[in-house]
């Protein structure tokens, strides 16, 4: 199983830091949930791990290998991809097309098929014309076409209702019992710690909660208290 850990990861912007001395780990086969109000720190805590924003301060390591001076390119060959805020299907391709960008052969295809079935009825039908959350769902298909050790996915119920969001859910989960370490950055806060087996708050820039997202979850005092920064 792969392992992706942060060491005080500190990344700064313009003036100072947005973010300071984040530590955490994800492991193969489980999600953890970073959420946090907005403007915490969250998008470039991840960009930071996929080579979009370099970090200043602190190691990552994936597999127990730095990869802080790799280029993006380079941390995605390795195993790291990184779902955008966002659809970013190409709306002119067929759903099969958008698959087969990162899902060379037949083979991989029938195999993505098999983990995103409802994507099967749609498989040659332009992305424009499917729903939102049917695009998120081609994402995601094509993320794991592409065979990740550890997924980095940023807001992926932007622009959709809970309902939807929470037909993604499940794929997430099954894609996280193939081996695969999610990192899951999450507006819909209570919906992502019921997905995740651990939890990690920012606010102001900082970890203001680090554990079990049972336990937060089973605490609203706590998971309010850790929002403000407590």
């Amino acid at each position: 199983m792969s392992e992706l850990v942060l060491d005080a990861v500190t990344v700064s912007r313009g003036a100072g830091p947005v973010i300071s001395d984040v530590s955490l780990r994800v492991a193969g086969g489980e999600v953890l949930a970073l959420v946090g109000p907005n403007g915490a720190g969250k998008t470039s805590l991840i960009e930071s791990v996929s080579g979009v924003t370099p970090h200043s301060a602190g190691t990552i390591t994936l597999d127990g290998e730095p990869i802080d001076r790799l280029s993006r390119v380079a941390r995605a060959r390795r195993g790291i991809v990184h779902i955008e805020q966002g659809r970013a299907v190409f709306p002119s391709l067929t759903v099969r097309e958008n698959i087969s960008l990162t899902a060379r052969t037949s083979a991989e295809q029938d195999a993505v098929l098999a983990q995103f079935p409802e994507l099967e009825k749609r498989i040659d039908a332009p992305t424009a014309l499917l729903s939102g959350g049917e695009q998120q769902m081609v994402v995601l298909a094509r993320a794991f076409a592409a065979k990740p050790r550890i997924l980095l996915i940023d807001e992926m119920s932007l622009g959709l209702a809970p309902v939807v969001f929470m037909r993604l859910m499940p794929i997430v989960q099954s894609i996280a019992e193939s081996g695969v370490g999610v990192l899951l950055v999450e507006q819909f806060t209570q919906l992502a710690l019921g997905l995740a087996e651990e939890a990690v708050v920012v606010a102001g820039g900082r970890v203001s909660f680090q554990g079990t997202a049972e336990a937060l979850q089973a605490d609203p005092a706590l998971l309010h208290r850790a929002y403000l920064g407590g």
